[in-house]
């Protein structure tokens, strides 16, 4: 796997879990674990205890939190994200 483990919390309609995820797939992630909130309300629950946020989607790199689609795509403006990504995988 030449990438990260991105685990990314979801709903099926949700205009920012799509943008946020073609942004990762654009930077090279083959594979995102998607958590579908919107089937688990247990998933809820945990990633409000994970994040103390409500909204969808949350993104995680590694054991990294990014947050939601907007700090995705400010973290990659700030050339953050291909770094984070990296930093994750095995040589």
């Amino acid at each position: 796997m030449s990438s990260s483990t991105v685990k990314m919390f979801t709903t099926q309609v949700c205009p920012f879990c799509i943008r946020a995820k073609a942004l990762l797939k654009q930077r090279g992630v083959e594979q995102i674990e998607e958590i579908r909130i919107d089937l688990d309300p247990a998933q809820r629950d945990a990633m409000m205890q994970a994040t103390g946020r409500r909204t969808v989607p949350q993104i995680f790199i590694g054991d990294t939190h990014v947050g939601g689609c907007d700090e995705l795509i400010a973290l990659d403006q700030r050339g953050g994200l291909m770094p984070l990504l990296q930093q994750q995988s095995p040589a």
